[in-house]
């Protein structure tokens, strides 16, 4: 049984209008919002109103997402929700779900038979990300998350059964949670210092025996420890792991379902180069984007809470 929750319409317009940290951190967030959205009423294939369970596929291929697929090929939600084991009974964390590029698929999935819940940055977080250009508007918009998501998020096929921050898990979703996903969530979140806290609050929210899974924008293996600190959002994928195990996980697997061998994750403005952002690769001379080279290489990793 799914709870309600207070919705506020203007306050989610207000948040997907600047979830996104910074300006060059957005395409991880609100960027990734489609620039028309068919409305729930068009997508009948995948909507669990009715008590059916939703298959994968076809939440996949629903008229939702029409503004999202052509990115498909570069994230390959189906290959990777099947990676990480995600099944329409489980109760689902998605971390920062922001323009809803991923929410689009989760909710209507675990809308009959699962729940979703949802964990966002803490306003520390936010603070320290946009620094002197958090606006008292933008502050107010994202201070006011818990309450406008679930708004936004039934627009996009569900219901949100919990909507907190990192650092603020309430004690009644502890080991609730079959699965947690950080899908491109971990880079600002380490460039802040906080990467100790979303270890901790992923552990906390699992079941035992429940997976965690990440996806994460990824450094070379020889990249220097400055060059791999957060801040160009690529990180070595053995320091990910090593963070993950400290804080009490076991690696089950790796895959490669999201590398891209053609980013060479050397531009000096960082993964923003690449698409959706587009910025070219240097803040100091006028580069086309690198259209060509496709999204980011990504490690795919899969962690479980020991039972």
């Amino acid at each position: 049984m799914k709870s309600a929750l207070t919705t506020t319409a203007a306050l989610s317009a207000l948040l997907l209008a600047s979830c996104g940290p910074t300006e060059d951190t957005s395409a991880d967030n609100a960027a990734e919002a489609p620039a028309a959205e068919a409305p729930a009423a068009e997508a009948p294939a995948a909507d669990a109103a009715a008590g059916e369970t939703a298959a994968l596929a076809d939440v996949i291929a629903d008229a939702r997402r029409d503004g999202d697929r052509a990115r498909d090929q570069f994230r390959n939600p189906a290959e990777t929700l099947e990676f990480f084991e995600v099944e329409p009974s489980h109760t689902v964390v998605e971390a920062l779900p922001g323009g809803g590029w991923y929410s689009r698929i989760l909710l209507p999935y675990t809308e009959a038979e699962g729940q979703y819940m949802a964990i966002n940055y803490s306003m520390p977080i936010y603070e320290a990300l946009f620094g002197d250009r958090l606006t008292d508007e933008r502050w107010a918009s994202l201070a006011a998350w818990e309450e406008s998501f679930p708004g936004q998020a039934a627009e996009w096929g569900g219901e949100v059964e919990g909507a907190f921050r990192f650092g603020g898990v309430p004690a009644e979703f502890a080991g609730q949670a079959d699965r947690v996903l950080y899908i491109r969530a971990l880079h600002n979140i380490q460039r802040t210092g906080y990467m100790d806290a979303a270890v901790e609050d992923a552990f906390t929210l699992l079941k035992p025996g429940g997976i965690l899974g990440v996806v994460q924008h990824r450094a070379p293996a020889d990249e220097t420890d400055e060059r791999a600190d957060g801040n160009r959002a690529y990180p070595r994928q053995a320091d990910v792991i090593a963070a993950f195990e400290a804080g009490g996980f076991e690696l089950v697997d790796t895959s490669e379902i999201n590398a891209n061998p053609n980013d060479t994750a050397d531009y000096d403005v960082g993964v923003w180069a690449l698409p959706p952002s587009n910025s070219g690769d240097s803040e100091e001379e006028d580069v086309p984007p690198l259209q060509s080279t496709g999204e980011s290489d990504r490690m795919t990793l899969k962690f479980r809470k020991p039972e």
